[in-house]
């Protein structure tokens, strides 16, 4: 009967393992391709073989010099000081709303946390010709500036993950510090936040993410704009019909570039955004 037992275990374990390593080796294949036909040195736009026969790093030197019609260094600057500035505004916004809704007590609190989580159901993209117009109305289209508004102007309503991090955090802490003399935005500055190092890595990576991959709302406000463009909407760019011949493998390097900041990023911080989010689902 052990043995029984031991063998369907086994043989379970085994299935499990192998359809695994199946949907691994599924999704892992498109980004191995990508990176490693990113450094093709074979003749011709597009790759002809399944792995090139020469290897360089041409198409990556080509990306970075050749930019009298598609200027992708000015693109990866556009975004990253986009997604810096909208970064640290969202993770400001984000913790000062999550530390209010966790620690104060005021009329209708309850009332707007849920007011907050049912507009977080509704899906951006219901937003955004209404954003464009508005954007219009007050003439910055086309502009950095209107993308880190609209980034980072609603990324208060993400305070739950943050607000259950904050209610784990003993209030008698608090009490000491007032009792002590300092007013709530002392302990929040002083005491809170260095505490809640894991919360605060998780905001930073999501509210980083968010406008370095962003392609939809960037679209949309950019219009024609080609020297405001994001890295997102470069790259699809490249893909035209225009410039596809041309562009296709440094299409994939510069997706491989696109890839580095948000990968080291969460290889640094992994732990703390691991920690971040397990400490932020209780219920407060």
């Amino acid at each position: 009967m052990i043995k029984s037992y031991k063998f369907r275990r086994t043989l379970a374990n085994t299935v499990i393992y192998i359809i695994l390593a199946v949907l691994g080796i599924i999704w892992v294949s498109p980004l191995a391709y990508l990176v490693i036909q990113s450094f093709s040195a074979d003749p011709g736009a597009v790759p002809q073989t399944l792995l090139p026969e020469t290897y360089g790093f041409q198409n990556y030197v080509r990306l970075f010099t050749e930019t009298e019609s598609l200027n992708f260094p000015r693109w990866y600057l556009n975004t990253f000081v986009v997604a810096c500035f909208s970064c640290v505004i969202s993770t400001i916004s984000v913790l000062m709303v999550a530390y209010a809704f966790s620690r104060l007590r005021f009329k209708s609190r309850k009332k707007f946390i849920n007011i907050g989580m049912i507009l977080g159901m509704f899906p951006g993209f219901m937003t955004m010709i209404a954003i464009y117009y508005l954007l219009k109305a007050m003439g910055l289209t086309q502009t950095l500036v209107a993308l880190v508004i609209c980034y980072s102007a609603g990324a208060g309503l993400g305070f739950q993950i943050s607000k259950g991090f904050f209610d784990t955090i003993p209030r008698a802490l608090d009490e000491a510090a007032t009792i002590d003399g300092a007013n709530k935005n002392q302990i929040f500055w002083k005491i809170i936040l260095p505490m809640s190092k894991p919360i605060v890595v998780y905001t930073v990576l999501t509210a980083f993410i968010g406008p370095w991959t962003d392609f939809i709302l960037a679209k949309i406000i950019m219009g024609d704009k080609i020297d405001n463009y994001t890295v997102a909407i470069g790259l699809q760019k490249m893909l035209d019909n225009d410039h596809l011949d041309k562009w296709f493998k440094r299409f994939l390097s510069g997706s491989v570039l696109v890839a580095v900041p948000v990968t080291l990023l969460f290889l640094k911080m992994q732990n703390y955004y691991v920690e971040g989010v397990t400490a932020g689902g209780v219920k407060g």
